[in-house]
Parts: C-alpha cells; structure tokens; sequence
C-alpha cells in the first residue's frame, strides 16, 4: 500500500481528544457512504478495486473508518462509484443524535438492479444502519452472490423474497425473518409478480 493512496492505522496524541473523536467520526462517516454506494450498486470490494486502481486492503480499511484516504483517491473512488467527490463527504452527526426519524427524512437510493433503498438509521457509534428496501418484480440485490463486511437481519413486511446465502434459497415471507453473516456469499431476489418491502439490519461486525 503506497503512502499516497492512505494513510493508515490513525495515531492522533498530538490532537485534542475533541478534534481526534471529530476526525475519526468523519472518517467513520465516509467510509459508511463508499461502503452504502459500493453494495447500493452490487460491487465487491475486488472490483471496486479493479475499477478504482486502488488495493482492496486500502478500500476495506477506508470502508471501516481505520484510514484516512488522500483527496485523489477520495475522487478516484467517487468517479469509479458514479459520484462526485461531495457525495462523499456527508455528516450524520445531527442525524445520530435525533431520537425521531420521519418517513420523509430518509435518504433514498436507488441501486444498480433498481433496489429502492430507504435509510433510515445510519448509527455509526454502534456500527448498524437500518433500511427500508422495496423490489419491484424481478429485481434484487445483484446479479451474482456477494459477500462484504458485517452480519445482516431481514424482516420481511410484504411479499415473497428470495435469499440465498452458499447456494441454500430460501424463500421469506411476509412476517418472516433472516439472519446471516454478510462473509457469507448473499443474493436476494424478487422472483414475483408484486413489490416485496423489506426491514433490513446491516451490522458492521460479524
């Protein structure tokens, strides 16, 4: 990993504790949003390397708020995620600290196979976020099995989806919930006729 692309394993002693908690919940913050971007449009991390021409070592370290990336590869990655660099650069500080989150305050992303994802809760401190995805008919999470960081829950409120996790599908219903680790290679799908709405819990920690 050259010195150019990160500067990692963050050793701030010479900063005030209040700087040094502010630089590392930004940090914390954007690798949340590349990580978000990244499995909103069905990528690895291998690939958004192969894209990016940056090291997957270096991206998963981003991702998890443990490097503090230059400015060329925050734009490298931006453009390689279909971005701007700004789109990165997002503060959820005031969004933790509210205990109410209105319907009409989500931040909505629509994903690579047209995924609506709501997100609701982006709770950094604790290491979850909590989305709200909708599957049209024949829609899903990726074309192909991914596996990333983390552990997931869903809770299925309307519809039939399918979720395979190392090849086993299983089929989820209304009322129906799952959990997997996300190591673990994952595809969900919608095989039906009707929308699906899901209740999803990503962790950062298996």
């Amino acid at each position: 990993m050259s010195q150019s692309e990160t500067e990692a394993n963050i050793d701030l002693p010479h900063l005030s504790e209040e700087i040094a908690e502010t630089t590392a919940s930004t940090l914390a913050a954007i690798g949340v949003r590349i990580r978000e971007l990244r499995q909103a449009r069905g990528l690895t991390l291998q690939e958004l390397a192969d894209v990016s021409g940056l090291s997957t070592s270096m991206l998963s370290l981003v991702e998890r708020g443990r490097a503090s990336p230059s400015i060329g590869s925050l734009i490298v990655i931006a453009s390689a995620l279909g971005v701007t660099m700004s789109d990165l650069l997002v503060s959820g500080s005031l969004a933790e600290e509210k205990i109410v989150v209105r319907a009409s305050e989500a931040r909505v992303v629509e994903t690579a196979q047209h995924v609506v994802r709501r997100l609701m809760r982006e709770d950094r401190s604790r290491g979850v976020s909590v989305a709200v995805n909708e599957y049209a008919p024949h829609t899903g999470s990726a074309e192909h099995p991914i596996t990333h960081d983390g552990f997931e829950y869903g809770f299925v409120l309307q519809g039939e989806l399918t979720v395979e996790v190392d090849g086993i599908k299983h089929v989820l219903r209304q009322g129906d919930l799952i959990a997997y680790s996300s190591r673990r290679k994952h595809k969900l799908w919608n095989h039906g006729k009707t929308k699906v709405r899901t209740l999803w819990f990503n962790l950062d920690r298996d």
